[in-house]
């Protein structure tokens, strides 16, 4: 009986802790939405009330719009996200299965190099990587980017699903391979529908520095036509006057999408975050 208030109050705690926590993370994400659709003045006189009926105003999604292409900024990073995540997931899950399935010479080694490339971070190599996209003529290419975004998520992405793989039962696999079934059927038919929880998780934390990048796409493709939707960000940003109600609007614009796909894998992403915790 004694012991129901001390639990009653460390659950009351970490409510609050937790709660605490998740206010801070998604009051800037708030304060972005809420302000994109005030005028200039009312963004900095009154930054933490919502828009009321003499601050409300459209004056910010009207010049983005209007001014740059951002239908085509907001398709560029579309197609570099997408493309990135699939073979990411797809080279990812292909590796994982490899290094946890089969025992070869170098087995060991192979692992910790990938583990590596979770630690060192790909920046480290921009300028060696801009000689090479300019070698190979990729230069101001959407492809440019794939490259790079695949070669920066593969490490995590084989480091996470190798994990989940091993916990996938063999009776399974060799059933499979009883009954007839190539390596390839196992992989894609017996192997990759158990571990799609750890795969939206790879994919949400892939997607998410992929979409908000601005590093290699101003060095890999800062032409017009190739820019993504943080880069023809900037255009609202200049060194004397900053474009307020645009820049806070095609934030809002941009991390849409983000919060849409959260809401739609956000069981997904539990499951595979807890999975590897609970035995």
């Amino acid at each position: 009986m004694r012991q129901a208030p001390i639990l009653r109050t460390r659950r009351i705690a970490v409510h609050t802790i937790l709660g605490a926590q998740t206010l801070i993370a998604i009051l800037p994400v708030i304060l972005i939405i809420m302000n994109s659709f005030k005028d200039r003045k009312s963004i900095f006189s009154q930054p933490m009330m919502p828009p009321g009926p003499d601050s409300f105003s459209l004056i910010g999604y009207e010049t983005v719009l209007k001014q740059g292409d951002f239908l085509n900024y907001f398709l560029n990073s579309s197609i570099v996200t997408v493309g990135s995540i699939f073979f990411i997931l797809l080279f990812g899950a292909m590796a994982a299965f490899a290094l946890t399935e089969y025992r070869f010479r170098g087995n060991v080694f192979l692992g910790l190099f990938l583990a590596l490339g979770v630690m060192v971070p790909i920046r480290l190599g921009t300028v060696a990587i801009l000689q090479m996209m300019a070698q190979s003529g990729l230069v101001n290419t959407l492809t440019a980017l794939v490259l790079v975004y695949t070669a920066q998520g593969l490490p995590l992405a084989v480091f996470v699903l190798s994990e989940f793989m091993r916990t996938v039962s063999d009776d399974l696999k060799n059933a499979g391979r009883i009954d007839g079934l190539s390596e390839y059927v196992v992989f894609f038919r017996l192997v990759l529908p158990l571990v799609r929880p750890a795969m939206a998780t790879v994919a949400i934390f892939s997607m998410i520095p992929i979409w908000n990048d601005l590093w290699f796409p101003l060095i890999l493709a800062p032409a017009e036509a190739t820019k993504t939707i943080t880069l023809g960000t900037q255009v609202f940003i200049g060194q004397f006057v900053t474009n307020w109600n645009a820049v806070l609007a095609a934030l809002t614009l941009s991390i849409t999408p983000v919060l849409i796909l959260y809401a739609l894998f956000s069981r997904q992403l539990i499951r595979g975050i807890t999975a590897g915790a609970v035995k």
